[in-house]
């Protein structure tokens, strides 16, 4: 009965220290980022899907969380402000890239969209030299020129670490499945 209720204590404990985790990362995200995160545009990112059935919006979220805890882990001294800010913009291309519609849709994606995510976000915010690095190179070595800044860095690795649990579905969007287009 002890060793029951000892397992039930260590789970409890170990879903406490996460949603601490959680609620710090929101935390951050209010502090740093609210202006993107009730932008119109940012918001429309649900409607589109990054990889399997995960929404853009939602793996840009995750990214900017596995961005902190990279940093952090790994005790690399970063800005925090611009990393949440690069990592929330890094794929805010607005479009579905996976419509056979669009020209050249999906060959050219990975190529093009870190330059339209950039100017697309150029737009909208002022972005330091640190988040236009991070947007423009989350996409290395596709993008050829490799990050000049750690953020940058940071934000490239964590998005490969998410963009393969979503293509492998080990992490899953919210019950959300591809919109299809008709030809």
């Amino acid at each position: 009965m002890r060793d029951k209720s000892e397992r039930y204590e260590k789970e409890i404990e170990k879903l406490r220290r996460r949603y601490e985790k959680k609620k710090e990362l929101y935390t951050l995200l209010r502090e740093h980022a609210s202006d993107i995160l009730n932008s119109e545009n940012f918001r429309s990112t649900r409607n589109y899907i990054q990889h399997g059935t995960m929404p853009v919006h939602r793996h840009c979220i995750d990214v900017a969380r596995q961005s902190i805890a990279i940093s952090k882990l790994l005790g690399i001294r970063c800005n925090e402000r611009e990393l949440i800010r690069g990592a929330l913009l890094h794929d805010y291309f607005l479009y579905d890239w996976h419509d056979k519609n669009r020209e050249n849709y999906q060959m050219l994606h990975g190529f093009y969209h870190p330059g339209i995510a950039l100017k697309n976000a150029s737009k909208e915010y002022n972005l330091t030299l640190r988040e236009q690095d991070i947007i423009k190179k989350h996409m290395w070595p596709l993008t050829v020129v490799p990050p000049l800044c750690r953020e940058a860095w940071i934000v490239t690795t964590a998005d490969k670490y998410c963009s393969i649990l979503e293509t492998l579905k080990l992490r899953k969007g919210a019950g959300k499945t591809r919109l299809r287009t008709t030809a």
